[in-house]
């Protein structure tokens, strides 16, 4: 009996980014390190990478991030 199971399908209701592929999948199928998630919806999913360079300007701009000087 093995100890870990490899989950063959996603869980229902999870939707993933995909970085590799650049697709949006409903339950984890590409591993952890290539995708985004888990978003409550599809349509979240799909504006992963938007929603990542926005809070990338975010965190650049936050004076709580800046070097002091």
């Amino acid at each position: 009996m093995a100890l870990f199971k490899k989950r063959t399908a996603g869980k229902a209701g999870e939707y993933y980014y995909c970085l590799k592929h650049g697709t949006v999948e409903e339950g984890p199928e590409c591993r952890a390190a290539d995708r985004f998630g888990p978003y409550a919806t599809r349509q979240e999913a799909a504006h992963a990478m938007e929603t990542a360079r926005e809070r990338n300007q975010e965190w650049e701009n936050d004076p709580r991030w800046q070097e002091k000087k």
